[in-house]
Order: structure tokens, then sequence, then C-alpha cells
């Protein structure tokens, strides 16, 4: 299994309490820590202007502007976003965006797309909230409008929903083919036709039942449009609340549930704990290894993690480094 590390950006509630100024020295620290290390292959943000499940005034750093800042501040870490959504930037200039930000990375990025979600967020920065149909209809668009501006140099699309004449992208990226494409969502009938056809990775449901039933239906889509399923890299992303003992785990639960209950209801709190406790990277090593190996039988073959405690301490990771990466690497 490969490992990637999603760091803190304040989307979560995870920087509160650390004062604005030292933000990006938490997020860079930490990016440098991985990136000097072997252990870990990518680091990652999510793409998010406002903090969930609830609009706050705690920050919420962009993702693209740190997908720069890190970029040029890191040597060897593989750089993604989980996910860029298509319609919060013109494919055409995300396409540029990415092609600048992968030269100055040396080739080091991931593009991970989705279709969006966050009606809050959509509607307070005014892109309104179209239907599911019309925003999986932008992505498609927009993914084809990428692969031809990577390969070409220029791109002329002309769609429902984008339209490009002669649009020029130079440099290229440093990446032979492009920047990775990661097809994030597991939309049975259109998500996943669209990564068969576009995907080097999905990301999708990382329970065992919801991993299996997604691949299964990913292969059909390949076979449908004649995709070689192999080739497709399959992830998920995990909140990883670890402890060497289970009262250990209890103790770190219930540190997080109460900085979340001073930004939410109790509804919306139970809410976000249900996303550590039911899944697979809540435990003590052996737990969280036994579930994860489970899923890497049925083709998990990148996990990228998200640790709570990451920008107040390290000793989590810590754990996860010695005690349950080497169980399921290679």
């Amino acid at each position: 299994m490969r490992f990637g590390l999603f760091l803190p950006q304040g989307w979560r509630f995870d920087l509160v309490g650390i004062d604005e100024s030292q933000h990006w020295p938490t997020i860079s620290n930490l990016a440098r820590r991985v990136d000097g290390q072997d252990l870990w292959e990518s680091v990652w943000v999510y793409d998010h202007f406002h903090t969930t499940p609830v609009p706050s005034e705690e920050a919420t750093h962009e993702a693209w502007s740190l997908m720069a800042a890190l970029a040029a501040s890191t040597d060897r870490v593989r750089l993604g976003q989980m996910c860029t959504c298509m319609a919060y930037r013109n494919p055409m200039y995300l396409a540029k965006v990415a092609a600048t930000v992968d030269h100055i990375s040396g080739g080091r990025l991931e593009m991970g797309i989705g279709a969006g979600w966050y009606e809050h967020e959509w509607r307070a920065y005014g892109y309104g909230f179209p239907r599911a149909g019309v925003r999986l209809k932008m992505l498609e668009e927009g993914v084809q409008i990428f692969q031809q501006a990577w390969r070409d140099g220029v791109a002329t699309f002309h769609g429902e929903h984008y339209d490009v004449d002669g649009a020029i992208c130079r440099p290229l990226p440093l990446q032979p083919g492009g920047v990775p494409l990661w097809i994030a969502g597991g939309g049975e009938k259109v998500t996943l036709r669209i990564a068969a056809e576009h995907a080097r990775y999905t990301n999708f449901d990382g329970t065992l039942e919801g991993f299996t039933r997604k691949s299964a239906l990913l292969r059909e889509h390949c076979e449908a449009v004649g995709a070689d399923f192999d080739q497709i890299t399959r992830t998920s992303n995990y909140n990883v609340m670890l402890g060497a003992s289970e009262a250990e785990v209890a103790q770190k639960f219930e540190a997080h549930a109460a900085r979340l209950s001073s930004h939410m209801d109790s509804d919306k709190v139970e809410k976000q704990l249900r996303g550590f406790r039911d899944m697979p990277a809540f435990g003590t090593p052996e737990q969280v290894v036994e579930k994860l190996t489970a899923l890497r039988e049925q083709g998990l073959a990148y996990g990228i993690f998200y640790f709570p405690d990451a920008a107040y301490t390290t000793e989590t990771i810590a754990l996860f480094e010695r005690e349950v990466m080497p169980a399921l690497a290679g």
C-alpha cells in the first residue's frame, strides 16, 4: 500500500487555537517533516473555502495557493488536492495553473478533481448550485479540456458548460502525458464511468463493503468503455483515530469531540465523529492493520490519511509510521 497524508488547513477545524500568523508555518513544517522521510508518498489538502460541516470565521486556506507554496518549499513528496471542485475555476485556467505548479514542483503534482458538493460554499461564492447531473457534466467536459491542453499545449472545446477556442497552455506540465488525474467520487452511473474513461486514480468509499462494491462497478464501466481496469489505481481517504491502547484512542476521541463542540451542535458533532468511529483507521495499531489489510486484499492500493491532531502534535502520526505503515507497505 502507498500512503498520503492530509495537511491541516483549517477546513475541518484543525487549526483552532493557533494564531493565524502561525498557520502557514504549521502547515509547511509538517510538509517538510514528511518530505524529509521516505515513508509518505504524498501530501494533500482539501479544496474548500469555508469550514465544514458549518461555516465559521475560522480560517480555511485555499488549496491551489497551498499547492504553489508547497511546490516551492518541498523537494520529494508529491502534492495533491482531494479534491479540486471543477466549477470553482474555469478548467482551462486551472489546467494552466496546474502546469505551472508542476514546473515549480519539478513534476510532483497530482490533480484530484470532482464535481463538488458543499452547497453553502457554492452559493456563498456566487456559483449557484446546479443539480448533480449538471455538475457531473461540467466535470466531464473539464477533464477533456485538461487532457487536450496538457497533451497538445492548446485546447479547443465547445461544450454545454465550457467553451475554449485556441487556448494555449504553455509550458506543458513536466510530467509526460500531463498531471495524473484522480477522479474522486463514487457515483455509480456517471462518476465511475468518467473515471473509467479518463482517470489514472480513483478515490471512493473506504469501507470494506463500499470499496468492494465500487470496485466491481468500476470494472464494469472499464469493460464497457474498453479501458484497462488494472491500470487504474484505487484509493480511499481515512480519518485516523489511533492510540497505543483502546483507552488512549478514547482519550483522543474525546479531545477531538471537545474541539468540535465549540463550533457546532451535538448532532453535527456526532456525525463528524461517526466518520472516525465507523471507519477502518479507528483503533489500536493492531486493529487498524487488520481492517486495512482486508481492504488491501480487495485492491486498495493507496490510502490518504487525515490526522485531526496533526497541527498540535505529531505523536499520532509517528505511531502510525511505526506500527501501521510497515505492516501494510509493499
